[in-house]
């Protein structure tokens, strides 16, 4: 009889077998072979459940049926016959990896990258969310051209932790908005007060220079490009060094057309001329 009951539950719960399999084991371990229904009285298991757990132990390897006059006996068979059990699952396991390695070798046929550039695809507003928050990840500024504010889209605890986020990695940012921003901004900032960034500067830009239909922010190697308009919603990060240097070349001379604005809060109209 084992030192710890308990000890032989737990194990054969770990290999998934039901914990009735256990109390079968260990009476049949106490009382010696014994039919059925002895073994339904001495582990306290149904005799109905008995018949279909039997399956699973002989599976296991830890019991052996002799049949005697037409009666079954069931003995216990040696508890190191599990390494047979163990070896089965390990081969399960290889044969279940060699299969993810197949699905990622298709998966990757399916999307867009190489050695020098990667796109990743987010969708649905958690999606943008996961692409807001890689950009907390920035080691460079932040270069955005933004169709609306990001709070109104995700929500003002979010954004708290965005903000919050950014400023403790002293994160820098520059952005160039159009009208419909502005005005996304007056209608969050009626009503709510959020913490801001403490490194934000922005510019208007005229919509005859540049109408601005959708947001793009750029940082490191990356370039996000976010869709919020006519009830779609996804977003698009390019990984790609020169492609990110050029979208900075852009902006730049977007930069030098634009009109500095000092605080979106109470702005109705930008009327301030470019500067150079």
């Amino acid at each position: 009889m084992p030192t710890s009951t308990e000890a032989i539950r737990t194990y054969l719960a770990k290999l998934g077998l039901d914990p009735e399999i256990a109390d079968m084991y260990l009476a049949l371990h106490a009382h010696g072979p014994q039919s059925i229904s002895s073994l339904s009285r001495n582990s306290g298991v149904e005799r109905t459940r008995i018949y279909r757990l039997l399956d699973a132990m002989k599976d296991a390897g830890i019991i052996e049926i002799d049949v005697h006059d037409k009666r079954s006996i069931v003995r216990a068979a040696h508890i190191g016959n599990l390494q047979t059990l163990l070896s089965r699952r390990e081969q399960e396991l290889r044969t279940l990896q060699d299969e993810l390695r197949e699905i990622e070798r298709g998966f990757s046929h399916t999307s867009i990258s190489s050695e020098l550039t990667k796109v990743h695809f987010y969708q649905g507003e958690a999606g943008n969310k996961q692409m807001f928050w890689n950009q907390t990840r920035a080691t460079t500024e932040g270069l955005c051209i933004l169709y609306e504010n990001m709070q109104g889209r995700t929500n003002s605890a979010y954004f708290e932790r965005w903000v919050r986020k950014c400023n403790e990695r002293n994160l820098h940012f520059r952005g160039i908005i159009g009208q419909h921003f502005i005005e996304t901004q007056q209608q969050w900032y009626a009503a709510h007060s959020n913490e801001r960034l403490e490194h934000w500067e922005s510019r208007y830009i005229d919509p005859q220079i540049f109408p601005v239909t959708h947001s793009v922010i750029t940082y490191d190697d990356v370039v996000a490009y976010y869709n919020w308009k006519d009830g779609e919603i996804f977003g698009i990060e390019v990984i790609n060094q020169e492609i990110a240097d050029a979208q900075r070349n852009i902006f730049e001379m977007l930069w030098k057309q634009a009109v500095p604005v000092d605080d979106l809060k109470g702005l109705a109209t930008a009327t301030a001329q470019p500067t150079d």
